[in-house]
């Protein structure tokens, strides 16, 4: 997100409607399969261009509404990789999208710009792992807006359908790159199921463990799951080993969708490593259950 808002910061000062920064830093199929416009750049061009179109925008809703998804939804699914695999994630899914985008608009000399592919691939993601959260919407009925909390798996698989629809009707039509979202959303379920699948190579870890701090984050951020069908919710909070012999305060919060909650959390001295924290009524609420509790391990991890 800051890199991709610096760059619409110079974009600012250069013109959001400079088609020169378009085609240059955009992708364009036309580049790689039509003589006339492809002896036009170098072949270092070409290649940056995969990475460097997803990073620009046509304007402010365009940069403001993809930012938005991105804040939403990318979050839950970096916690889920890991800050390193997720940068992968989300570079890769932008390139499977362009590729989706060239594959079937193989000699269009119109530029794609823009972080959306990128962004289906977090949405693709987020649709497989956390389907049952909830997704605060506004929906419109006649002039009046109501805000209605809607699964994840229904919001993001209309969200879909309404890609696919319009890719297989219109193509590129009204500006869009339809296949480029159906083809990053693809991406991010794919890579994934993949990522079950590959070993952890300790890169997490090493980062984790060269850039702490004396204390863990003041402002932690909650994954729970749920082990069971009951209404209790699972997580963990990470503590150094002298907040643990001395007890501290601790905000977390669980991002699901537009919903964000804060809770302080205070944490008693002498506390050991595995004790569960419960923080009553933070839980899910099930039909024919009270509201359940949100448990949260306590990890203590030695601070350098």
């Amino acid at each position: 997100m800051g890199v991709t808002t610096l760059v619409f910061f110079w974009q600012l000062t250069i013109g959001l409607d400079n088609e020169a920064i378009f085609y240059i830093y955009g992708f364009v199929p036309g580049k790689y399969t039509l003589g006339e416009l492809s002896r036009h750049f170098t072949g270092e061009n070409k290649l940056f261009s995969l990475l460097s179109y997803m990073f620009l925008h046509g304007g402010f809703w365009h940069f403001l509404g993809n930012m938005w998804f991105l804040y939403i939804f990318g979050d839950n699914i970096e916690a889920h990789l890991g800050s390193a695999r997720f940068l992968g994630f989300y570079l890769i899914s932008g390139l499977i999208s362009a590729m989706f985008h060239f594959f079937l608009n193989f000699y269009s000399p119109v530029p794609t710009i823009g972080a959306s592919g990128a962004i289906a691939g977090v949405m693709g993601a987020y649709f497989l792992l956390y389907p049952r959260s909830k997704i605060l919407t506004l929906v419109p009925i006649l002039i009046f807006p109501i805000f209605i909390q809607i699964p994840a798996f229904l919001f993001l698989g209309l969200w879909f359908l309404i890609q696919f629809f319009n890719a297989a009707g219109q193509g590129t039509g009204a500006g869009v790159a339809w296949w480029a979202h159906v083809g990053g959303f693809l991406a991010g379920v794919a890579l994934i199921r993949l990522n079950e699948r590959v070993p952890s190579t300790g890169t997490q870890e090493k980062i984790v463990r060269f850039t702490r701090k004396k204390n863990s984050p003041k402002l932690q951020v909650i994954t729970p799951v749920a082990k069971d069908r009951g209404p209790d919710l699972q997580g963990s909070i990470e503590l150094t080993s002298l907040e643990a012999l001395t007890g501290t305060r601790k905000m977390i919060t669980i991002p699901w969708g537009f919903h964000k909650p804060l809770y302080k959390v205070v944490v008693p001295a002498g506390i050991r490593q595995g004790t569960r924290l419960r923080l009553r009524g933070k839980g899910r609420q099930l039909p024919g259950y009270p509201k359940g509790d949100l448990l949260l391990k306590v990890e203590i991890r030695n601070a350098l």
